[in-house]
């Protein structure tokens, strides 16, 4: 018999990994026969709980994702055409960019500015059709633009076709040991004004290995918490030799990246994995370690697709968030037996071998190097009718599942976060540099001015049509903010 959830899972799953597009917030129409109707109606929860909007049948425009459940399957058409194919790489860069209206705006408006014009400006970050993006947008705007990505990191056909199109990429997927150092110092030395990274990996290379080069920066963006981290360290401790702007503080970033994001190609991702060997997230009960938004998205997915979802935190603002979002919270050691652990810290060494000797399965989410305590030698490929799963292994001292050898999940096995969720946060991007360029702030970690953040949110919630209340705030005879208490207003006044 058909399980009705296992469907629903597995449809909206196949939307996602077909598309990389964004569930939450996605008008969302399910129709089927009466002998279908339960699992329509799952198909429906689940999109629900997943952030999506059900809408009716006179709803109409090209975000609209309709979904026609035939028994155990469903035909799935987006903007009234039916799901097609994305092709080879070229298509799949075509189609991003065509999800991803913010970060164009944006990117427009620094080419008729001339902002970036003629500026050498470097992309460090995974390379996919997003960032491969990205770096077009800053090469159509004026900028003299080259790519580096790491070798876990690289997907060669989008390289090639970034190539193709006239910037030059500095990735290479065989690279290993002592070569991807060099690889990465020689990209380095091809000398930059401005460099965008995620992680700091390239920024602090260059601080340890190379500081003359950091001496002609204007600057850096860095997108992710785990790399901002260690550049507030080096700050704090004076090593610090430029200026930083801490793009994933951003409201339009963090708020949106990591909790939507990161949260649904994470969670897919591993439930992806888990149907190699017959398992879901439902069948296992799920430990969350670390409940910061990585943490917050990742546990609101699971929960979306019904897993039974505890919590790891040793924070106790975050620990008590977790709580009142609903679960049970308590130290890892204790909540790890027969578990599915996801790490969301984004520091090294959060699963400990304890831990991993107790998880029946463990996945990262967090996205540090090492953030699992492995001994890779006892690692051995999962095989399914005699053919090796990639991306899963089996630690066979333990019998532990381990998910892409404890890689951040959505990138090593996945397409990263959704086109529209890295729209939003390129955007921020853009906003970034164009703030170094123009405050030309000094030596620190900075935060993205909040004039910049608001007009990325303003140019998003434009170029996306959505309707804002034209309310304003209520104001004195002068036009300033009106600050009197109404409570003890002079009525003989």
């Amino acid at each position: 018999m058909t399980d009705p959830h296992a469907t629903a899972e597995r449809i909206l799953r196949r939307f996602a990994r077909d598309t990389n597009l964004l569930i939450a917030g996605r008008p969302v129409r399910v129709s089927a026969e009466s002998e279908d109707t339960a699992t329509a109606l799952a198909v429906a929860g689940m999109a629900r709980a997943l952030g999506a909007r059900l809408v009716d049948d006179d709803a109409a425009g090209p975000d609209v994702l309709d979904i026609d459940v035939r028994g155990d399957d469903a035909t799935l058409a987006l903007g009234g055409q039916p799901l097609a194919p994305r092709g080879d790489a070229a298509g799949r860069l075509d189609f991003a960019r065509s999800h991803m209206p913010v970060s164009t705006a944006l990117a427009a408006e620094l080419r008729d500015a001339g902002t970036v014009a003629g500026l050498r400006i470097g992309v460090s970050m995974t390379l996919e059709p997003k960032t491969a993006n990205l770096a077009l947008l800053l090469k159509d705007a004026g900028a003299d633009v080259a790519v580096y990505a790491h070798p876990d990191e690289t997907d060669p056909a989008v390289a090639a076709a970034l190539r193709d199109r006239g910037v030059p990429v500095d990735a290479d997927a065989t690279l290993a040991g002592s070569a991807e150092r060099e690889a990465a110092l020689a990209w380095l030395r091809r000398g930059f004004d401005v460099v965008v990274d995620d992680g700091s990996h390239l920024v602090r290379l260059a601080h340890a290995a190379a500081p003359e080069l950091i001496d002609g920066w204007i600057g850096v963006t860095e997108e992710t918490t785990s790399g901002l981290t260690p550049l507030r360290a080096m700050h704090a401790a004076g090593l610090l030799r430029t200026p930083v702007v801490a793009v994933n503080d951003a409201a339009t970033k963090t708020g949106f990246d990591n909790r939507y994001g990161t949260g649904q190609s994470c969670v897919l991702a591993i439930a992806d994995l888990l149907e190699h060997v017959d398992a879901t997230v439902r069948d296992l009960p799920v430990l969350v370690i670390g409940y910061g938004p990585v943490g917050v998205g990742v546990a609101a997915h699971l929960t979306a697709l019904g897993a039974e979802v505890r919590v790891a935190e040793i924070d106790p603002l975050r620990a008590l968030l977790a709580v009142h979002d609903g679960y049970e919270v308590g130290p890892a050691e204790d909540l790890a037996d027969g578990a599915l652990v996801v790490s969301c810290t984004g520091v090294a060494e959060t699963v400990t071998r304890e831990i991993l000797a107790r998880a029946a399965v463990v996945a990262v989410a967090g996205g540090v190097p090492g953030e699992v305590d492995l001994d890779e030698s006892a690692l051995e490929p999962v095989a399914v009718a005699g053919a090796a799963v990639p991306h899963l292994d089996v630690d066979v001292e333990r019998g532990t599942l381990v998910l892409d050898r404890g890689g951040c999940i959505n990138v090593t096995a996945a397409e990263g976060n959704p086109i529209e969720i890295m729209d939003l946060s390129f955007a921020t991007q853009l906003a970034a540099i164009r703030a170094l360029l123009e405050d030309r702030p000094g030596v620190d970690v900075h935060a993205l001015p909040d004039a910049a953040v608001a007009h990325v949110a303003a140019t998003a919630a434009r170029v996306r049509g959505l309707a804002l209340d034209t309310r304003a705030a209520a104001s004195s005879p002068d036009g300033e903010p009106d600050w009197r208490s109404r409570r003890y207003r002079d009525v003989t006044a």
